[in-house]
C-alpha cells in the first residue's frame, strides 16, 4: 500500500496522442505510436506485462518488456485497473494465434519505450469492464465511472449522431434554431411546474417550462415562420423508466401550415435518421390512422403495429347468448372484445391463463374468458353457453383456425380496449412475437379535443388548450363538444409515442372560447395567458407543430429499456440525484434572501 500511495506521478509535459485505443491496425505495424487512457485489464506474467488500455475509441494492448526497456517495465508491476496511463511506443504484431478476433486493434500490440503515470486510483466501489454488478442506485452514484464503458459510450456517440442529423434535416429545410426562456411565467395545464423563487421580487416565482409551447406561438407571430429548438423541458409528475424530471424535446413549429405539412416533414426527417444512423430505408408515407379506429382496433393510442392480434369485437353474436355474464355486459351497454392468438393454444398452461387473468383484473378489467380452437370444436368452459351457429360466427369474426387461442374481455368499452390492448402486448412478449430490430411507425390523428375530469367535473384539453377543432367539427363546439375532434397527431414507434403536435389556434376569439368552453374565467384566462391573448390580437399566421421526445427516440433506436441509459446523468424514480445528493436542504440565509422560510414540523 505503501508503494501505491509514493508512486510518482508524472505531468504529461509536451506528449501528445497520436492516436486513440481503437484506430491502430495491422498497416500500422512499425509506427511508433503515443496513447493515453485509463487501465481496464492487467496480466502481469513477471517477464511480460500485458495492459488492456482502454479509451473512448476503444481498447489496445500494450506490453511492457524488460529487454526493451527496464525501467518502464518495473514501473509497470504497481499499475492496477483504472490508472490513467500515456506509454509510447512501436505497433507490432501480435503472435500468430495470439490475435484478438474481437477487437478491432486485436492484431497488433504496443511495445512500450515510455510510460507515464498520470494518476492512480482508490479501488473502484464496481467493477467498470465487464458485467453489471451494481444496483442502479450505486451506479448513478458514481455514474462518471459507469459512463467510461463502451457501450454506454457508443449510446451517446448515437444520441449525438441523431441529434446532429436532426439539426441539419431542419436547417436544410428552412428552420432557424431560437432558444427560448428558461425562467418563465407559471401556466399550470398537465403536469406540475418546477417553481424558482425570485429574489429581486420577493414573493414572485418563476416557472422552469414544460414546454416551449406558448413561446413557439410568439415566434411564428412574430414572422419567424419556421422554428426549431433542442430544448431542455421541466415536469414534477410521478417517474418512471421512459420519464425524467427534466428530458430533452425536439420542439418545432411551423407558420402558414397544415397538419399533412408537418407530418411530411416530420417523416423526412424520420426517413433521415433511419438513412444516416441505422443504415435502413424507411417507407414514406408513415399511415395515419384515426384516434377511434386505433382505440377500436389495439386498445390503446400507441399501437404497436409489429405483430398482429387486433381487438376484434363479437357483441353482436352474444346478445342473445346463454352466457349470462356476457349477456348482462351487453345489456348494460358494453361490448365483447376478444384477440386471437394464432397458434397460441398450446402457448399457455391453465396456470399461465390464469396469471393473465389476473393481469387484466390489475388492468380493470371484470376477467378474462379464454378459447382453444381444436380440430373438434372448442376446448373452454364456454364451449356449453354456445349454440353452434354462434361459434362459428365468433371462428369467423376471429379468423379462427385449429390451434389458435381466443382471450375475452367483457366490459364497457373503455375498459375492454384498455385491457385488451394491454393483454395484446403481453402475450406477444411472452411468445417472443417482437422481432428484435423491428421499427414500425404509425401517426395517429383526429384525437378528442376535450375529454371529462370526473374529478374536478369539467371539460379539459386532452392535448393543450391551444389546440384547433377540426373544422368539420366546429358545428358541434358549443352543444357537443365532447363530441369534438382535434387537428392533433401524434407519431408512435414500436408502442411508444415519440411525438406529439396540432395546429394552433391562432384567432383569438377562438381561444377566448375554447378557455370558456374549459371552464377558465377570462380573468383567470388573462392572469394566466394574457401576454399570448394580446399577442393573438396582431395578426397571428395559421400555424402548428410539433415536439418529438429525443429521449425516448434514442432510447428505442439504440435497444435500451430506460432513457436513464441514454441520459449523462439521470435522476432516479424518486427524482433523485444519488451523484450530487439533490434536492437537499439550504441554508437560512439563503431562504431570508429569497423571502422564504421552510414549515416547521
Amino acid at each position: 500500500m505503501d508503494e501505491i500511495e509514493n508512486i510518482q506521478i508524472d505531468s504529461l509535459g509536451d506528449w501528445k496522442r497520436t492516436h486513440d485505443c481503437g484506430s491502430l491496425r495491422a498497416e500500422d505495424v512499425g509506427q511508433e505510436a503515443l496513447l493515453m487512457g485509463w487501465v481496464n485489464s492487467r496480466r502481469d506474467l513477471g517477464n511480460l506485462i500485458f495492459i488492456d488500455l482502454r479509451n473512448r475509441g476503444g481498447i489496445t494492448q500494450i506490453v511492457f518488456d524488460p529487454q526493451l526497456e527496464e525501467e518502464s517495465h518495473n514501473r509497470a508491476h504497481i499499475l492496477r485497473n483504472e490508472w490513467v496511463l500515456a506509454v509510447k511506443g512501436k505497433v507490432t504484431p501480435r503472435l500468430e494465434g495470439q490475435e484478438n478476433q474481437d477487437l478491432p486493434t486485436g492484431a497488433i500490440e504496443l511495445k512500450v519505450t515510455q510510460l507515464k503515470i498520470l494518476n492512480r486510483t482508490e479501488v473502484p466501489p464496481f467493477q467498470v469492464d465487464g458485467m453489471v454488478d451494481a444496483s442502479e442506485t450505486l451506479r448513478l452514484k458514481y455514474r462518471y465511472l459507469e459512463l467510461r464503458r463502451q457501450k454506454i459510450f457508443k449510446n451517446f456517440q448515437k444520441r449525438h449522431h441523431i441529434t446532429s442529423c436532426i439539426r441539419e434535416y431542419l436547417n436544410e429545410k428552412g428552420f432557424i434554431e431560437v432558444e427560448t426562456p428558461f425562467l418563465t411565467k407559471s401556466t399550470p395545464e398537465g403536469a406540475r411546474d418546477y417553481l424558482v423563487p425570485s429574489r429581486v421580487n420577493k414573493g414572485q416565482f418563476y416557472a422552469l417550462p414544460q414546454s416551449p409551447q406558448l413561446f413557439k406561438q410568439l415566434l411564428m407571430i412574430g414572422g419567424f415562420e419556421r422554428y426549431y429548438q433542442v430544448v431542455r423541458c421541466f415536469r414534477d409528475e410521478d417517474l418512471r423508466a421512459d420519464r425524467q424530471p427534466e428530458f430533452t424535446q425536439v420542439d418545432m413549429e411551423l407558420a402558414f401550415t397544415n397538419e399533412e405539412e408537418v407530418m411530411e416533414i416530420c417523416e423526412g426527417m424520420m426517413a433521415t435518421l433511419f438513412s444516416k444512423v441505422m443504415g435502413r430505408a424507411l417507407s414514406e408515407p408513415i399511415p395515419r390512422l384515426p384516434y377511434q379506429e386505433v382505440m377500436d382496433r389495439f386498445g390503446t393510442d400507441r399501437p404497436d403495429l409489429r405483430f398482429g392480434m387486433e381487438l376484434k369485437e363479437i357483441t353482436e353474436f352474444l346478445k342473445e347468448s346463454e352466457f349470462k355474464s356476457f349477456r348482462r355486459v351487453v345489456e348494460e351497454g358494453g361490448v365483447v372484445k376478444a384477440i386471437n392468438v394464432d397458434k397460441g393454444a398450446t402457448s399457455f398452461s391453465r396456470k399461465g391463463l390464469d396469471e393473465l387473468t389476473r393481469l387484466v383484473i390489475d388492468w380493470g378489467g371484470k376477467g378474462l374468458a379464454w378459447i382453444k380452437v381444436t380440430e373438434d370444436g372448442w376446448q373452454s368452459s364456454l364451449s356449453k353457453f354456445f349454440s353452434d351457429e354462434e361459434k362459428e360466427a365468433i371462428n369467423k369474426q376471429l379468423d379462427g383456425s385449429p390451434g389458435d387461442l381466443y382471450l375475452i374481455v367483457a366490459d364497457q368499452s373503455p375498459v375492454a380496449n384498455e385491457a385488451l390492448g394491454m393483454l395484446r402486448g403481453e402475450v406477444a412478449r411472452r411468445l417472443n412475437r417482437i422481432k428484435e430490430g423491428d421499427f414500425a411507425f404509425v401517426w395517429v390523428n383526429r384525437f378528442p379535443l376535450l375529454a371529462y375530469n370526473e374529478t374536478e367535473g369539467r371539460l379539459e384539453a386532452v392535448h393543450h388548450p391551444f389546440t384547433a377543432p377540426l373544422e368539420e367539427d366546429l358545428s358541434l363546439l358549443q352543444d357537443q363538444p365532447e363530441k369534438v375532434r382535434a387537428r392533433s397527431y401524434d407519431l408512435v414507434l414500436n408502442g411508444t409515442e415519440i411525438g406529439g403536435g396540432s395546429v394552433r389556434i391562432h384567432q383569438i376569439s377562438m381561444q377566448q372560447e375554447m378557455f370558456k368552453i374549459l371552464g377558465i374565467p377570462q380573468k383567470e384566462a388573462e392572469r394566466k395567458f394574457g401576454f399570448l391573448l394580446e399577442a393573438l390580437k396582431y395578426g397571428a399566421p395559421p400555424h402548428g407543430g410539433i415536439a418529438f421526445g429525443l429521449d425516448r427516440l434514442v432510447a428505442i433506436l439504440t435497444g435500451v429499456d430506460s432513457i436513464r441509459e441514454i441520459i449523462a446523468f439521470p435522476k432516479t424514480q424518486r427524482a433523485t440525484c444519488p451523484l450530487t445528493d439533490a434536492p437537499s436542504g439550504v441554508g437560512e440565509d439563503q431562504l431570508e434572501e429569497l423571502g422564504l422560510r421552510t414549515r416547521q414540523e
